[in-house]
């Protein structure tokens, strides 16, 4: 794996009983040597999780070292006793590596409305503590500890020279379902070696956050626990970045964050296509981004894809209803490539070739435009099978 641990951070993941699977590790702990510049943003759902509470009461920071991550029990929904115990995990994540209670943060994922076993996570902590390290071994635990329903990991991550100091950033996220973030279940955390203040740790991270994890959706259940972290270190040295350096690491911040971001679909509970949503000529990306989300989160759309059927009166029915006011006769939407449908009407184009383009590839590539402006949106979403109906039915970790 070419990915590089940027300087002064360990990691390591653990298996500590939370998931009946022995072979899965179900917490995560990530440690700087020294304290980190940290941000982050957080569900938008009035109903959210006890870590996210403690964190958003935490960031932005100076002085954060420690981050720990349980998948298998969310936290959510546990009231007080659930606020003690997400302080009670950060105390302990704290004090295994040397550092105060205060310079911890907590990641909780899975099920909703069970109290936490803080026996098995005390152990796991412990058990982790001994582990940390940089290797590829340790990076890869660690980015499986976060995971509930995902089949794969997802890890990103770039090294690039910035004014003569090699930087280097990695991200790691789970999600693949309950999946609709509004900054869906969604972590994810994001770290560099780079010099950057607080306020600028967090400008990037809500800029960013908006061009990406906030630009895809599985089936639009914003969670109790979304969360996406955000840790700079400093451990290149030098002056902070700024200007010129800034802007070189914050197009490489935001390439790593987009790839994680597309990760979490391409990864959706039982999809078997992911979706890519081109939403051109709006007057605004706000706009822009309410058509997408609604055309992404249309079931009749998502089952169509499914279906490899290039059904184009889904699609513009379903962006008619996203509350935007555009102008009809100006609607023109591409399928793959082929035009499908033009200034408020349709045009002749092979459907079979069409759906066998959909039915080939896993990636499908929709282009809506509209006669408004001049604003974009890149959005992601997947298809709906049974096979997801069937994993959400079962699905009680």
């Amino acid at each position: 794996m070419d990915i590089r641990i940027p300087l002064g951070f360990e990691m390591a993941g653990v298996h500590c009983r939370i998931k009946r699977d022995p072979q899965k590790p179900d917490l995560t702990l990530i440690v700087s040597d020294r304290p980190c510049a940290a941000a982050g943003v957080y569900t938008r759902n009035l109903v959210f999780a006890a870590p996210v509470a403690l964190d958003s009461s935490r960031t932005p920071s100076d002085q954060i070292r420690v981050v720990v991550v349980n998948s298998g029990n969310a936290n959510a929904c546990t009231g007080e006793r659930g606020m003690r115990d997400a302080q009670e995990m950060a105390r302990l994540a704290a004090e295994s590596v040397g550092a105060k209670a205060h310079q911890a943060l907590v990641l909780s994922t899975g099920i909703i409305g069970e109290f936490m076993p803080m026996d098995k996570i005390e152990q796991g902590i412990a058990a982790a503590a001994v582990k940390l390290g940089r290797s590829e071994a340790c990076l890869l635990s660690a980015a499986r500890g976060m995971l509930t329903t995902d089949t794969v990991h997802k890890v990103a991550g770039q090294t690039v020279t910035i004014d003569g100091r090699e930087v280097s950033i990695l991200g790691m996220a789970k999600g693949a379902a309950m999946m609709g973030p509004n900054m869906a279940t969604m972590l994810a955390v994001v770290m560099t070696d780079a010099p950057l203040d607080p306020d600028t740790v967090q400008e990037l991270l809500s800029t960013t956050t908006d061009k990406t994890f906030n630009c895809m959706s599985v089936d639009g259940h914003m969670s109790t626990n979304d969360t996406v972290l955000f840790l700079a270190n400093g451990a290149v040295g030098g002056d902070l970045l700024e200007g010129a350096a800034l802007e070189e690491f914050r197009k490489a911040f935001e390439e790593v964050c987009e790839d994680l971001a597309r990760s979490i679909p391409a990864d959706g509970e039982g999809c078997t296509h992911l979706v890519t949503l081109d939403v051109e000529g709006c007057a605004d990306r706000e706009s822009a981004r309410r058509l997408a989300r609604t055309v992404a989160n249309s079931v009749l759309v998502k089952t169509a894809i499914a279906g490899a059927d290039p059904n184009w009166g889904r699609i513009v029915s379903a962006a008619g209803y996203a509350g935007v006011p555009f102008d009809p006769s100006q609607v023109c939407l591409h399928l793959n490539g082929t035009l499908l449908y033009e200034n408020g009407a349709p045009v002749p184009f092979d459907q079979k070739a069409v759906s066998q383009s959909i039915r080939d590839g896993k990636d499908v590539h929709i282009v809506l435009r509209f006669g408004e402006g001049n604003a974009s949106i890149r959005f992601w979403t997947t298809d709906l099978t049974t096979e997801y109906v069937r994993l959400n039915a079962d699905y009680h970790t």
